[in-house]
């Protein structure tokens, strides 16, 4: 079990089915969690 992190928070998001299977099947090809690949797309949006 993973030690919850300081000033995180959970969030609930919906996806479609075939958006859902895209996260999934990126995640196992990389082999990192949903939530990782999630926090990496927002942080890129500072740039934006």
């Amino acid at each position: 079990m993973t030690m919850p992190r300081k000033n995180a928070v959970n969030l609930t998001i919906q996806f479609p089915l075939n958006e859902k299977i895209i996260l999934e099947e990126y995640c196992e090809k990389m082999q990192r969690t949903k939530s990782d690949v999630i926090r990496e797309m927002v942080r890129l949006l500072k740039n934006i």
